[in-house]
């Protein structure tokens, strides 16, 4: 069998990467023992062995470009993955007992890090930037393009499922007079969020979607279904359906996959999003079969690549009013995390999906009406 660093060498090299080579997406390695730990333990052995400053790389969003686009990724693996995708397959990972879970673990890490990361109104989910110089203009155009999608009027009653920190809520509701009831399952998240959109007919709970039972006008998910888990689309679109008003419209957002899978990768689902996965089409057609009519699907995943761009370059420049608050380790977590997805995204790895739904069709189709 030829030697760990040889075969790191050659699985590299295709992808012109070089070990301890002079370019920015070159890696940098600080202990020979990286390449049997990536080996053996693929990409969780990667991350981790970032974060214990094993390695580095200038620019490690373009040295994820390069090992996605040449889908180092299939040839690196190992029977842990093997065990992850039988135990996503027989377990629900997201069912309701465990739904507080992610919001604890990632969202609940401390509003102090999201304010020093995202725009001024704390919107973590992709940003449009066609006409945009700006994170904080891109962002908005976002929220106007998603009030702009369910024509959204003064007076309704809309529903956001995964409302963040109420971005999107108080948007609505400052901008078009619109009446927002936002769900999420961080105690962080509510407790800030209520304190933004105080004076603003705003609500926010601290809510599982499964538990909500009340009619909407309009519906929005921005950056939630990711933690919902293939085994409760169904349900999660049934309560869609019976929520929504006969002549309402569905707007999901959502990062979406290529090709379906059960689990999201090992070291973002240790570190970053654990039970998280990403949905493909397929999945999420079926999930809706039945129930919905597809007015409009988009794709503008690109946005993402800069979208983490902007959240790396404010983290990076707040870091010192934070630093106090978490070690070195989660700096360099923290910028594998942002980085990598960057990368992925660049690749055309991931996308990012607009999905508009309606539950009879609109009358004189979306044409008509954006």
């Amino acid at each position: 069998m030829k030697p760990f660093k040889q075969q790191v060498e050659e699985l590299l090299g295709a992808v012109d990467v070089k070990i301890n080579g002079p370019r920015p997406w070159d890696i940098k390695v600080h202990n020979e023992e990286l390449y049997q730990r990536v080996l053996s333990r693929g990409s969780l052995g990667l991350g981790e062995a970032y974060m214990d400053g094993w390695w580095d790389c200038d620019k490690l969003d373009e040295f994820f470009h390069k090992i996605l686009s040449g889908e180092l990724d299939k040839k690196v693996r190992n029977w842990k993955i093997v065990i992850q995708h039988l135990r996503a397959s027989f377990l629900n990972l997201q069912r309701k007992s465990r739904a507080f879970h992610i919001g604890e673990h990632h969202y609940d890490m401390g509003n102090e890090l999201y304010k020093s990361m995202l725009d001024k109104r704390l919107t973590y989910t992709c940003a449009c930037w066609k006409n945009a110089k700006t994170l904080d203009q891109a962002q908005e155009a976002k929220l106007d393009l998603v009030a702009g999608k369910i024509d959204l009027k003064e007076g309704m009653k809309v529903l956001d499922i995964g409302c963040g920190w109420g971005s999107f809520a108080r948007y609505a509701a400052e901008k078009y007079g619109a009446e927002i009831v936002g769900i999420t399952v961080s105690k962080e998240q509510v407790r800030l969020g209520r304190e933004l959109c105080g004076g603003l007919p705003v609500e926010i709970r601290l809510q599982d979607y499964r538990d909500v039972d009340e009619k909407f006008d309009h519906i929005v998910s921005l950056g939630m279904i990711e933690h919902v888990g293939q085994k409760n689309y169904r349900i999660f679109m049934e309560m869609v359906h019976r929520c929504l008003k006969d002549d309402g419209l569905f707007l999901l957002h959502t990062i979406g996959g290529n090709r379906s899978v059960k689990k999201c990768d090992p070291w973002i689902e240790k570190y970053i999003f654990p039970n998280g996965m990403i949905p493909s089409i397929k999945q999420l057609a079926k999930s809706f079969e039945g129930l919905f009519v597809v007015e409009n699907w988009q794709n503008y995943g690109t946005n993402y690549d800069r979208t983490l761009m902007a959240w790396f370059e404010n983290f990076g420049r707040n870091w010192d009013n934070i630093k106090h608050i978490y070690d070195k380790r989660f700096y360099r977590m923290w910028k594998y995390y942002l980085l990598s997805c960057a990368g992925s995204f660049r690749a055309r790895k991931n996308q990012l999906w607009q999905i508009v739904l309606s539950k009879k069709g609109l009358k004189n189709g979306w044409e008509y009406l954006y």
